[in-house]
């Protein structure tokens, strides 16, 4: 299963730098916990889908350098690249521990820097 769930992840992440939100949330469970660890929770599809909606003025380009699993987990390490609305772009390393339930995302801890 912890090959599926990576390239379940691969996928996901496909959609969303395509911008394609709502393809990306089509791999979540709908009770989705999305934890930016330092910052905040979101709880629910429609909480990921609105804070995407202002976070991402163009879709973020990822640069995934390891994916590790196992069971019903998948750490995603690499860094992401995001244009602000001042059309400033930064750059983050991220640290992403995801939790499967029934073959979709249904938990994120984001570790971002």
């Amino acid at each position: 299963m912890s090959h599926q769930h990576k390239t379940t992840l691969r996928q996901a992440n496909a959609a969303l730098t395509r911008g394609d939100i709502d393809g990306f949330l089509a791999y979540c469970t709908d009770d989705i916990q999305w934890t930016t660890v330092g910052a905040s929770t979101l709880d629910g599809k429609a909480a990921v889908r609105a804070w995407m909606v202002d976070a991402y003025v163009e879709p973020p380009q990822f640069t995934v350098d390891h994916l590790i699993a196992e069971d019903d987990f998948v750490i995603a390490l690499g860094s992401l690249t995001v244009r602000q609305a001042d059309g400033v772009e930064t750059r983050y390393a991220y640290s992403d521990v995801w939790r499967f339930h029934d073959g979709r995302m249904a938990e994120l801890r984001a570790f971002v820097i």
